[in-house]
């Protein structure tokens, strides 16, 4: 029949369980230590001079981060690329530090570090960083002088400890030199006295046997003056 309407037959709702059932893992992204100083968009380039001609390379686009420690208090720069969040840039914040502008520009700033850990192995790296406008890139400098001043700080109380350990070694070194020679001083006195008494003991042995021996004597030279008769 032309007008009856076709009778469609539904599908029926298909589920399947899954095999394995794996339960969620959370992943440490190592920042849980840390206090977050600044967040804030931009693009990042290092400068490669392993080739015949050094020219700069874009290292990523994402958010840089200053983020200080909570116990530690030192501060580090970390970058990471948006959507695979892979870093391209970590390493500490150090007071020789120093922000140029590139090109005499009002948003891009260069600067070197000695040790960056981006790649997981240490290095040397130039970079420079563009944001999207100049006021941008003056917060992210203010905050940078700020993280400067904090590892400063965080350097010269390093010192102070170092040189208080160094003291108090010191001292105790001392002390502990003292207190040897004043056992030193006992223990020669202690010899001394021992050998006074025991002179002493000799010289009174001597005497009781000298005593003896006279008594001795005189007894026999009473016994040769007797009479024979009286023996």
């Amino acid at each position: 029949m032309s007008g009856d309407k076709e009778d469609v037959v539904e599908s029926p709702e298909v589920h399947f369980e899954p095999i394995v059932k794996l339960a969620p893992v959370e992943i440490s992204s190592l920042e849980e230590d840390e206090e977050n100083m600044l967040k804030i968009r931009a693009k990042l380039f290092r400068y490669d001079n392993t080739g015949d001609s050094p020219e700069w390379k874009e290292r990523g686009t994402g958010d840089v981060k200053l983020l200080k420690h909570k116990e530690r208090s030192s501060v580090r720069l970390l970058m990471r690329r948006d959507k695979t969040l892979k870093i391209c840039a970590n390493h500490y914040i150090l007071p020789t530090m120093e922000l140029k502008p590139h090109c005499s520009s009002d948003r891009t700033w260069v600067w070197t570090t000695p040790l960056d850990y981006a790649d997981e192995e240490e290095k040397s790296e130039l970079f420079a960083i563009r944001f999207a406008n100049a006021e941008n890139a003056q917060i992210f400098k203010d905050k940078f002088k700020e993280a400067q001043k904090i590892m400063e700080r965080l350097h010269s109380s390093e010192i102070d400890s170092a040189t208080d350990t160094e003291s108090g070694a010191q001292e105790t070194s001392t002390a502990s030199d003292q207190t040897e020679n004043n056992v030193t001083k006992e223990l020669k006195k202690m010899t001394v006295k021992d050998t006074k008494d025991n002179a002493t003991d000799d010289q009174k042995a001597k005497v009781t046997d000298g005593g003896q021996d006279r008594e001795e004597t005189r007894q026999e030279n009473n016994q040769s003056d007797s009479p024979k008769g009286e023996r």
